[in-house]
């Protein structure tokens, strides 16, 4: 079991939340607030929060529909799989890990007190918009590198083709001597976009490489259980 010290989520809901697990329904289970009706939640923050579980869902493939809670049951079998990276908050990278490594996840309805005493986590709405940026900025790059840096690559190659195809057609109508600049412009673009695409592969290959780890891990955890030896 976890949930958040400021002790946000209602207690009632633990049978709730343990049950997917002991029914062996599930190996974690996320406990889903009624985000839209929470009266302390300012428009903007329940708008940051349902934006951040929907990036979770693209990137984990799972149907967790409020990532960010902290309320949260994890069997054992799960928890020994799970390798915590971002030290802001361990709530979004945790359900995409699962959905990437195949792990049963789902979530149920919970409740929550009321507003007790503010977040420790977040001091401020800019701030923490800031750290969700990072975060999901973060979350792309280490667990979808290829597409993540293919689509840096891409953005920097679609503007240099133009550009360069813009000094072509002048150099064909005789008036290229006065456009340099967009080849200059659009050879520099596709310099960055090649090291952009060369990233790409590297970054899939290190992803490659630290899930072979994380599974050396998870069998050395689980030779080290009682009764596993």
């Amino acid at each position: 079991m976890n949930t958040d010290a400021d002790n946000q989520y209602d207690a009632s809901c633990i049978p709730d939340l343990v049950k997917p697990i002991l029914d062996r329904k599930a190996l974690i289970v996320v406990g889903a607030r009624p985000i839209s009706d929470i009266p302390h939640f300012s428009p903007l923050k329940k708008q940051l929060q349902k934006l951040g579980s929907f990036v979770v869902q693209v990137a984990s493939g799972t149907k967790i529909p409020d990532a960010p809670s902290g309320f949260r049951a994890v069997h054992r079998d799960a928890a020994i799989q799970l390798n915590v990276f971002n030290n802001y908050t361990y709530t979004l990278e945790t359900i995409i890990q699962a959905g990437r490594k195949g792990i049963p996840i789902t979530s149920v309805p919970v409740r929550v007190n009321g507003f007790l005493r503010p977040s420790r986590l977040i001091s401020s709405i800019p701030k923490y918009i800031w750290r969700s940026v990072i975060t999901i900025i973060r979350i792309f790059a280490i667990y979808k590198p290829a597409r993540f840096f293919g689509l840096l690559s891409a953005i920097a190659a679609i503007p240099a083709v133009f550009v360069i195809a813009r000094f072509l057609i002048f150099y064909m109508l005789g008036d290229g001597g006065g456009r340099l600049q967009s080849l200059i412009i659009g050879a520099g673009l596709l310099a960055v976009a090649a090291i952009l695409a060369v990233a790409a592969i590297l970054a899939d290959l290190i992803a490659t490489n630290r899930l072979l780890l994380e599974d050396i891990r998870r069998r050395a955890l689980l030779a080290s259980l009682p009764g596993k030896k």
